[in-house]
Formats: C-alpha cells, sequence, structure tokens
C-alpha cells in the first residue's frame, strides 16, 4: 500500500515551501498520528531506531508527578 502526500511536488513541499522531509515541524504527517518513515532497507532501518533510541528516566518521571 502507497501514499503520496498532496504538498509533496517531485520533493518540494508546497505546504512549507522547502524540499520534504516527512515529519519535521509543521509536517502534516506529524499531526499526533505515529507514522513510521522507511528507506526499504530493514537493516539500515533497524540502526537508524536503535542509534535513536532514547533511554526512560523513571527517576525523573517519578519527581515530575
Amino acid at each position: 500500500m502507497g501514499w503520496t502526500c498532496q504538498h509533496d511536488s517531485k520533493g518540494f513541499c508546497k505546504l512549507l515551501k522547502v524540499s520534504c522531509q516527512p515529519g519535521i515541524k509543521g509536517c502534516i504527517l506529524n499531526k499526533g498520528a505515529e507514522v513510521v518513515f522507511t528507506t526499504g532497507n530493514y537493516e539500515e532501518d533497524k540502526k537508524k531506531a536503535e542509534s535513536q533510541s532514547e533511554e526512560i528516566d523513571f527517576k525523573k518521571l517519578a519527581r515530575s508527578n
């Protein structure tokens, strides 16, 4: 299944008037829904996801409540 953004014009975002980068600030794809962007290469995506993983600071969360 494929989908194309209505604002994408050959890699240029007509809404933000910048080159298309799905999920950037102001992008309609960044409106609360969890959207997964992929390069089509499972191994590359897996490495990228692992490098971007963040640790949860449970002590900080406990103090904020």
